[in-house]
């Protein structure tokens, strides 16, 4: 390549890099503007979607705030607050590291690829498009990745929960055979089996912090469930619930739910099975059994052979 067309893909890139900084800053102005109108217009709303960066760095200040106003052109529907939750994100040291993260990967990315431009193979150096392509292929993905990473966390986070339920639901019948009420057995729970449900543990603190500042049970039982989104779980929380509420007994009902529970994942456990011997079946069919029909009748195959070729001499 020669230096002319290096520098001038250089400054493409340069400019190109500019202006992604410049719809950068313009995003995180304008979020900045609905922040005050909120402040000023619903003072209890923007204080309670105010974002608390737990740091006084200015730089990481600047960086999470950037990181913010990220995020919030890419949330269109509000979910970034409830996936925080379920990937179990939730102190301020968490939220800083991944503003800081959705700041910094598409700059990081796009220094990568000016930086790496020189060292690729020269069938992509040779056309002037690709630096370009690649610089806002390299944007993409930085501004995409930390949500994804977050996305996949969540869903890994759900699973483990939904894991536990068995067992939360094995422990909160011993504690209510014992004779404890609901808000005493949340308690002894955190308290004793932190170390086995250690997914449960951590909600089941947080909704007790909820429910010693005041929070209403029915009302702390129906937003854990809307925000963890586990069906396994949602069905033991409306359960516990309406037991809260109306009364009554709530052992049989727990084991009851907890049979519906297995049953399910039975079924499960069966589709995944039938899945799999489908799948070896086709390996079978395509390895297995050509190797095995060469085994069995290829000697036969051979003898029948020289016996013809000895017939025609």
């Amino acid at each position: 390549m020669s230096p002319n067309i290096f520098a001038m893909l250089v400054s493409l890139t340069l400019v190109f890099a500019a202006l992604t900084l410049g719809a950068l800053v313009w995003w995180a102005v304008s979020a900045s503007q609905n922040r005050r109108v909120q402040r000023r217009l619903l003072p209890e709303a923007a204080a309670a979607n105010d974002f608390d960066i737990g740091t006084r760095n200015p730089v990481l200040q600047g960086i999470a705030s950037r990181g913010k106003a990220i995020e919030n052109v890419l949330d269109s529907e509000g979910k970034s607050t409830k996936l925080m939750i379920q990937a179990g994100w939730r102190s301020a040291t968490s939220r800083l590291v991944f503003y800081v993260l959705q700041g910094l990967t598409p700059i990081l990315l796009l220094i990568g690829v000016g930086a790496l431009w020189p060292l690729a193979p020269e069938r992509l150096t040779a056309k002037p498009m690709m630096l370009p392509l690649a610089a806002l292929a390299a944007l993409m993905l930085g501004l995409l990745l930390p949500s994804m990473i977050r996305s996949r966390r969540a869903r890994a986070r759900q699973q483990r929960l939904r894991n536990e339920v068995p067992l939360f639901i094995h422990t909160l019948v011993l504690l209510f055979e014992s004779g404890l009420s609901t808000r005493q057995a949340f308690s002894s729970l955190v308290r004793e089996g932190r170390g086995v449900l250690r997914e449960l543990g951590t909600e089941v603190e947080v909704l007790l912090r909820q429910l010693e500042a005041g929070a209403d049970m029915a009302d702390a039982l129906t937003k854990l469930s809307d925000t963890l989104e586990v069906a396994d779980l949602s069905t033991v929380l409306l359960l516990l619930r309406q037991v809260d509420r109306y009364g009554g007994e709530i052992k049989e009902p727990l084991l009851d739910t907890l049979q519906v529970i297995e049953d399910r994942r039975e079924m499960d456990l069966r589709e995944k099975v039938n899945l799999i011997s489908g799948r070896m079946t086709v390996v079978m069919v395509l390895f297995f059994f050509p190797a095995l029909i060469i085994f069995v009748a290829g000697p036969s195959w051979v003898s029948l052979i020289g016996a013809l070729s000895g017939m025609g001499k």
